[in-house]
Formats: C-alpha cells, structure tokens, sequence
C-alpha cells in the first residue's frame, strides 16, 4: 500500500434492534416507592428497566442498601474506532451504578440527579474481556448532597476504571 491508499473499513453490515417501555411511567411508579422498593419492583418484573439497559444491553442488576451492581458483557456495538470498549460505556455505567447506589437509600417521593462524575480509565475492555461488573457504594449521604463511588471489574476482578459521583438530592417543597 503506497502513501495515497487507505485502508477499507470491511463491508460486512452488523445489525441491532432493541424495545424499551415508556420511561416517564416507570417514573411516575417511582415517584410513589423508596429506593430499595423501585429496585425490588424492577427486579420482580413489576416496573420496566430504564431504557438505557436495554440501549447499552447490561445483562443484570443486583442491589441492596446503599450497595448496586451492572454487568455487561461487551458486544462490538460498544466499540469504540479504536477496537475496544468506547469510555463512554464505562462512564454510563459506573454513572449508573453510582447514582443507584444512592438511589436505594432515598425514601419514597426523594430524587437525585448527578452534579458531576470523574471517571479514571485503567485498562482496556473487548469482547474478549467477558462480562465486567460496575459495583457502586454510597460513600456519604446527606440531606442535601451524596458522594458515592464505583469501579469496573472484570471476571478476574481487575480494575478497569474506577468514578466518583456527587448527586443532588432533591425532596419536595425544598
């Protein structure tokens, strides 16, 4: 290959189709529950998944208090032009495994939205990687303001990224 040619990307054409429920009627059902209630009624099939589980196609959530779990297990929709996990999939879940972690510690009719997340990228994820773990905790829950952690694991336990979150918590009439 000279100088002026380049590199064909392969033609061969991927495909994927997905379905995600109303996700204001999830929450307005959550609206009425606690943390921990909206997880267990997730988990039993009584309140659909947020969309974003099935856009990124996480393959669990496990939960208890002040503690929440997302696996995935990478696909090449997820790849970045680099041929690896794109940093934003990182970022979405330990995001993710953040703000539920303070989530299952609200009561019912209390939100959170994320005022910042810090993602640190150590080591790199492909298909071949197999399915990685965002473990998230909460590390301080005030009235006003929760600082939570998480981190990225593979099936051997290694660190992959690690994030911080600070949520707003917000409660009515404040």
């Amino acid at each position: 290959m000279t100088g002026t040619e380049q590199a064909q990307p392969s033609q061969t054409v991927r495909e994927r189709a997905y379905t995600w429920s109303d996700p204001m009627a999830t929450a307005g059902v959550a609206a009425g529950l606690s943390g921990m209630e909206f997880f267990a009624a997730m988990e039993q099939g009584r309140v659909p998944p947020p969309p974003i589980l099935n856009t990124l196609d996480f393959d669990g959530v496990s939960f208890d208090e002040g503690r929440v779990e997302f696996r995935l297990t990478p696909k090449e929709f997820h790849y970045n032009p680099i041929g690896s996990v794109h940093g934003g999939v990182f970022a979405t879940l330990l995001d993710s495994a953040c703000g539920c972690a303070v989530h299952t510690r609200l009561p019912a009719g209390v939100f959170y939205t994320s005022l910042d997340l810090t993602v640190k990228f150590l080591r790199p994820v492909s298909v071949a990687t197999g399915t990685i773990t965002a473990v998230g905790s909460v590390v301080h829950l005030g009235r006003r303001t929760a600082l939570a952690e998480a981190r990225l694991l593979d099936a051997e336990g290694r660190v992959c990224a690690t994030a911080t979150s600070s949520c707003l918590i917000m409660r009515p009439g404040e």
